[in-house]
C-alpha cells in the first residue's frame, strides 16, 4: 500500500463545528423570504456538505425552493457577519495537526474559499495548511474530483499517496472519483451509514484517531 504523503481535509463537520452558525443564517434567510419557522440545528446540519446553495434549497423545502435566488444572498450576507459567533474546533484537532506536522495538508471544502480562510485563520490553524480550495474556487465543487486532483498536482503528490478526510458521503464520493483513499470521521454532520454506502475506506471515531491511522499506513 502506498505511503501517505498528503492529507486533504474537509472543513465543516470535520475540523470545525460550524453547525449552529450555519443553521442560524439559513433559518434567517428562509424566514425572511418564505416566513418559515426555524429548523432545529440537528436538522440543518444534516443538509450540510454540498455547498451553500444546496443547504438553503434544502431548508426552503420543495414548496419554496424556487425562491433560492432571493434566499441565497440573504444567507451569505448573514453568514458572512456571523460565521464565527459559535464556530469552534472539534476536540483533538490541534493535537492531531501538531502530531502530523511533518505531513503536508490542505483543505478541500464546499464552503466559499474566503469564508473558509477566515475560519481557519480565526481558529488558529491556517498555518497548518499549504492550500485551501473552496466551493467557489473552481467551476465544480465536491463530489467532483477536480479540486482534490488539483491539490495533488500542486503539492506534487500522486492521488494514491493522499488521504481525504471528511464526515460525509460527499467527501467519500470525491475521494473515490479522484483515486484517493478516504477516511470518515464520526461525530460530524454526516452519518456512518451514508459514508459506508459510499464506500469509505477507513472510519475513525474522532479526529485524533487519524494519527495512529496515518502511522499504520506508513
Amino acid at each position: 500500500m502506498p505511503p501517505v504523503r498528503l492529507l486533504l481535509f474537509d472543513l465543516d463537520g470535520t475540523l470545525a463545528d460550524t453547525g449552529r452558525d450555519l443553521a442560524a443564517s439559513a433559518n434567517h434567510a428562509v424566514a425572511q423570504v418564505a416566513g418559515l419557522p426555524p429548523r432545529p440545528v440537528e436538522e440543518v446540519t444534516g443538509f450540510i456538505g454540498d455547498g451553500a446553495r444546496m443547504l438553503v434549497v434544502r431548508c426552503l423545502g420543495p414548496a419554496h425552493e424556487h425562491r433560492i435566488g432571493e434566499a441565497l444572498p440573504l444567507f451569505l450576507e448573514h453568514y458572512d457577519r456571523h460565521l464565527l459567533d459559535t464556530t469552534a474546533l472539534y476536540p483533538g484537532v490541534m493535537p492531531m495537526l501538531e502530531a502530523l506536522a511533518a505531513t503536508p495538508k490542505a483543505v478541500l471544502t464546499n464552503k466559499p474559499e474566503g469564508m473558509s480562510r477566515r475560519i481557519l485563520d480565526a481558529l488558529g490553524i491556517a498555518p497548518h495548511f499549504r492550500a485551501v480550495i473552496g466551493g467557489d474556487s473552481l467551476p465544480e465543487k465536491k463530489p467532483d474530483p477536480s479540486g482534490a486532483l488539483l491539490l495533488c498536482r500542486d503539492l506534487g503528490v500522486p492521488p494514491a499517496e493522499a488521504l481525504l478526510i471528511g464526515d460525509s458521503a460527499t467527501d467519500v464520493r470525491t475521494g473515490k472519483a479522484a483515486g484517493i483513499r478516504t477516511v470518515g470521521v464520526m461525530g460530524g454532520f454526516g452519518t456512518f451509514e451514508s459514508m459506508r454506502e459510499a464506500g469509505v475506506d477507513h472510519v475513525i471515531s474522532d479526529i485524533e484517531g487519524l494519527v495512529p491511522l496515518v502511522d499504520s499506513l506508513g
